[in-house]
């Protein structure tokens, strides 16, 4: 939930910014100042909650310009931009699956929230659903479900898969989506994770164009928000 939060927070701080720059404009406060401190940090929107009660209304003779609280705007609006970039690059990314190889699971044009910091400290563990980049094109990413980890035996037995003799727990495979293939056996090289997609008989995965190295993977795919009646963490 944290991640979600998170997520929204810079289209949080445009309103917030705004919404506080007007209502410190109205009362005659240095409004570009609490912009910018509430676009840095959401501690001033708190603040100015609590301060704008000792402030009147003030009459418009003395109210900046429209020109200039426009500006103003502007001016916070790409501050919270440009911190929001950041974020993205560090913490989170906003993602839209495309196509159905992930279904049920996750379906075409779903919006996802991906966890860029959640290997970080560690790898990829079987059962993840993971953003990465495509090993044969790294300016594509696709969604896919980890499977088995470096030095795993993967096996797959008229599409029943198997990791080191054990069969997988694929119960999100529906009967439909199952495919009929044999794979395997192999061992999956050290620095390499094994992906598939939820829907077996139309998915282009590691059956197909090989191992992915764990370098590729993007981050850990936490939260489908789009479409809201389906909205909720995956799993």
């Amino acid at each position: 939930m944290l991640l979600v939060i998170l997520a929204f927070m810079p289209l949080f701080a445009v309103f917030a910014a705004i919404w506080t720059a007007v209502d410190a404009a109205r009362r005659g406060r240095n409004w570009f100042a609490w912009g910018v401190a509430v676009s840095v940090t959401g501690v001033a929107f708190v603040v100015w909650l609590v301060q704008r009660r000792r402030f009147e209304v003030v009459g418009p003779h003395v109210r900046p310009s429209g020109v200039a609280l426009l500006g103003g705007i502007l001016f916070c609006v790409a501050l919270d931009l440009l911190l929001a970039r950041n974020v993205s690059a560090f913490f989170i990314q906003h993602a839209r699956v495309e196509g159905m190889a992930m279904s049920p699971t996750i379906n075409d044009q779903d919006r996802v929230i991906v966890d860029k910091s959640a290997y970080r400290t560690g790898a990829p563990r079987p059962g993840d659903v993971v953003m990465l980049l495509y090993p044969l094109n790294p300016n594509k990413t696709f969604v896919k479900r980890v499977i088995a980890e470096e030095g795993d035996q993967i096996r797959i037995v008229d599409g029943h898969v198997y990791r080191n003799d054990v069969p997988v727990d694929d119960q999100y495979v529906t009967a439909e989506h199952r495919s009929h293939d044999d794979f395997g056996p192999q061992v999956v090289p050290q620095g390499y994770c094994f992906v598939l997609g939820d829907r077996r008989n139309n998915s282009s995965d590691s059956r197909h164009w090989g191992y992915v190295p764990v370098k590729y993977i993007v981050g850990k795919v936490v939260y489908r928000w789009w479409p809201v009646g389906v909205a909720g963490p995956l799993r």
